[in-house]
């Protein structure tokens, strides 16, 4: 997730005109943060508490407790700007890594916090909290770098697209757009890529003979190297800080200003955790996808049922308990709404009509490119990466490896879509 400070440029990682300006920027003065925009928070407001009573009048109470996790979460993301995008962008092109340990901070919490609840297997309601694993095959290994070139393209990841568009982004329309076609895809190919291509099982750490804090401890071992790497990678090389973002003063910052990395990802780590004790499972995004675009193709009279992937009873069921009852459908909806009350809020909703031709081409190809592999790598840098990590499954590392190595492409491939990337300095003897 690529993501704007208040105020500032858009998660695309460009100007309002398109013009590229996510490379490090000189240490400027905070502005204070404007004014709130009353009438867009009421309407988002109102929207919200419409769209709530309405899931719990067809769907009843976990969903709606779900709606509500992602309409904060939406909160969360806006305000804290924690970046996954931008993050991988970061460390690959000027090796800052800042933000990538502020994901560690976040997986060691999330691991924490994952531990009890997937051993005593206890949840709010009916059903059993189960890990987010995976099988290791091609898919994952092709999907995971898919996205991470998609990323880069697009300019935002599955959760900031979803906040982006909130914050009135319009460019990221198009990434969502591409995101549902790219989805709709993987799931009709879906079947070549787990029953055609070999694959081995899903690995969990915590079935290799030490349980859950057994797992537990090797993930935090594992991130602990991860931290150690960020720092001897971004040895000797100078990096300008970002521009600081527009700020609040005192209390007001807790709903208008920019919060730092670590309390975005203590806040996540939580969120997470509760989604996984109230619904049984990690939070995800990317399925919902899937299911808007093949719902559309439904009603146009194309036959996606009979596809091997929405023949399957698991997937079959959330098709049938539709937009307003299916988990990642309701809670990414409550993410729109969210960043939308959170960017009036701060000052900062607007809708952004130009977008110029090259970031409107990026924006689909890297929403199609994402879309696609998310579903054939069995989720995205929520769904795989986060919820795979915190579930103790090897492949969410797997996942994460990739998309940076797809980052690598994704940054070369930025300049023709007009998006440019950050440049290194010079070494410091």
């Amino acid at each position: 997730m690529s993501v704007s400070p208040p105020g500032a440029t858009s998660p695309t990682g460009t100007s309002p005109t398109g013009t590229a300006s996510d490379s490090p920027a000189r240490v400027q003065s905070p502005a204070e943060a404007p004014a709130p925009q009353a009438g867009v928070v009421l309407g988002g407001l109102l929207a919200a508490l419409a769209l709530g009573a309405l899931v719990f009048s067809r769907s009843g109470q976990v969903p709606t407790i779900l709606f509500a996790l992602g309409l904060a979460l939406g909160f969360v993301l806006f305000h804290s700007r924690f970046g996954f995008t931008s993050a991988w962008r970061q460390l690959v092109a000027v090796r800052q890594g800042k933000a990538l340990r502020a994901h560690m901070l976040m997986l060691a919490v999330a691991c924490t916090l994952f531990a009890p609840i997937l051993a005593g297997q206890a949840t709010f309601g009916d059903v059993p909290a189960t890990p987010s694993l995976a099988p290791i095959g091609f898919g994952l290994f092709v999907g995971s770098f898919l996205f991470g070139i998609g990323m880069q393209l697009g300019g935002s990841c599955a959760s900031g697209t979803l906040f982006a568009i909130g914050s009135g982004q319009s460019a990221i329309v198009l990434t969502l757009a591409g995101f549902i076609v790219g989805s709709v895809l993987g799931a009709y190919t879906f079947d070549f890529w787990t029953t055609t291509l070999p694959s081995h099982p899903p690995v969990s750490l915590a079935d290799t003979g030490a349980g859950y804090l057994g797992a537990w401890a090797m993930s935090l071992a594992a991130m602990a190297v991860v931290v150690g790497l960020t720092y001897a990678i971004g040895r000797r090389k100078v990096v300008p800080p970002l521009e600081q973002p527009p700020v609040a003063r005192g209390g007001a910052r807790i709903v208008r200003g920019s919060w730092p990395l670590w309390v975005g990802a203590l806040l996540l780590a939580g969120l997470n955790a509760l989604t996984l004790w109230v619904s049984g499972g990690a939070w995800g995004i990317t399925f919902a996808f899937a299911m808007w675009g093949s719902k559309i193709l439904d009603a146009m009279g194309v036959d996606v049922l009979g596809w091997p992937y929405w023949a399957d009873p698991a997937n079959l069921a959330k098709y049938q308990a539709g937009l307003l009852g299916e988990k990642t459908s309701v809670m990414d909806l409550g993410i729109i709404l969210g960043a939308l009350v959170a960017s009036a809020a701060a000052g900062s909703w607007v809708v952004r009509r130009r977008i110029p031709g090259r970031l409107a081409a990026g924006a689909i190809v890297g929403g199609v490119m994402m879309g696609y592999g998310a579903r054939i790598a069995f989720g995205c840098n929520i769904g795989a990466y986060f919820g795979g990590i915190a579930s103790f499954s090897l492949h969410g590392w797997l996942w994460g490896v990739m998309a940076i190595l797809g980052t690598f492409v994704g940054l070369r491939l930025r300049p023709l879509f007009g998006l440019a990337n950050p440049r290194p300095t010079d070494s410091v003897c």
